[in-house]
C-alpha cells in the first residue's frame, strides 16, 4: 500500500477542465470549451501540465477563474501535475494558496517575463528618444504586471516577494515537497 493523500481529496480524481501542452490560444480556447461544459455544481478542479507559454494567456484563464470565484462563490481547485512551468505557474497564482495541488513529482519553475527585441533607430533626432521611451514603457509596464503576478503567487505562503524575485531571474525550480513546505501549495496527492 502506498502512502499517498489521494484518498483526503477524492475531488481531485477527476477534474473538470484537464490542460496539457504550451500555454497559447489554442489551451485558451480549450480551457473556455471545457469549462462551459463543466457541471455548475460543486468545487471546479482544473489540472494543467505545461511547460509555460504565453504569459497573457496565463492571466486570461486565471482571471476567468477569479471571475467565476467572485460572481458565483463557487470554490475552484487547481491540481498541477508533472510540470508546471513559466506561464503555469502564472495560472497558478490564480488560484488561493490553500486551494492549490501538485501531484507527487511534479516541479514548478518560475522565472522572469522574458523580452526579446531589438530597437531600430533611424530618423530625425528629435523622432528618436520617443522610440526608447515607448521601448522603456513597455518593459516597466512589463515588470510591474510580472510583480502582480508573483505577488498572488506568494500571497499565503511562507515564501515572501522579495525572496521569489531575487530567485526568478535564474529560473527558480521547486520540487513538490518543498513547494508544500513553502506553503505555494496545500498538499500533494
Amino acid at each position: 500500500m502506498t502512502n499517498s493523500n489521494a484518498t483526503n481529496y477524492p475531488l481531485l480524481a477527476n477534474p473538470q477542465i484537464q490542460l496539457h501542452g504550451t500555454v497559447d490560444d489554442m489551451m485558451y480556447n480549450n480551457f473556455k470549451s471545457q469549462l462551459a461544459a463543466a457541471t455548475g455544481d460543486g468545487p471546479l478542479v482544473v489540472s494543467i501540465t505545461t511547460l509555460g507559454g504565453d504569459p497573457e494567456m496565463a492571466r486570461a484563464m486565471g482571471d476567468t477563474i477569479r471571475l467565476l470565484r467572485e460572481y458565483t462563490g463557487r470554490e475552484t481547485l487547481f491540481l498541477g501535475k508533472v510540470a508546471v512551468y513559466s506561464a503555469g505557474a502564472t495560472f497558478m497564482s490564480a488560484f488561493p494558496a490553500d486551494k492549490r495541488f501538485l501531484t507527487r513529482g511534479t516541479r514548478l519553475m518560475i522565472h522572469e517575463r522574458i523580452m526579446n527585441s531589438t530597437v531600430q533607430l533611424s530618423g530625425p533626432l528629435n523622432t528618436l528618444a520617443p522610440i526608447l521611451l515607448a521601448k522603456l514603457n513597455e518593459i516597466q509596464d512589463s515588470i510591474r504586471i510580472q510583480d502582480e503576478g508573483f505577488a498572488a503567487l506568494v500571497e499565503g505562503t511562507q515564501v515572501n516577494l522579495d525572496e521569489l524575485k531575487a530567485k526568478a531571474p535564474s529560473n527558480w525550480y521547486i520540487e513538490a515537497e518543498d513547494a508544500r513546505r513553502l506553503g505555494l501549495v496545500l498538499d500533494i496527492i
